[in-house]
């Protein structure tokens, strides 16, 4: 059977009323209290930081690591691909 993909979808007879629409929608969405946006102001809840969270131990990499200049992943020596003008690529990278 052949689709005639540039026929019209749909028919003037299957457009609905934004009142028949509103009448699908469950009670429990339509009477959820409005969220005020001046709590959040632009959006995104306020998390208070704790100065725990931001302390991050940094270790050097390794005599037998290197840094992919690609995608600036510290790997171990065996994924080395090749090296470019750009640095060390590893075999992910290089694929």
């Amino acid at each position: 059977m052949a689709t005639d993909y540039d026929a019209p979808r749909k028919n003037d007879d299957d457009t609905e009323s934004i009142e028949a629409i509103k009448e699908r929608i469950p009670e429990k969405i339509a009477s959820s209290p409005d969220i005020d946006e001046a709590d959040h102001g632009d959006g995104f809840p306020h998390l208070e930081i704790v100065q725990e969270d931001l302390d991050v131990v940094v270790i050097p990499a390794m005599d037998d690591e290197f840094t992919c200049s690609e995608c600036f992943i510290v790997k171990h020596h065996s994924l080395l691909s090749r090296k470019k003008k750009t640095g060390p690529v590893c075999s992910e990278c290089d694929s």
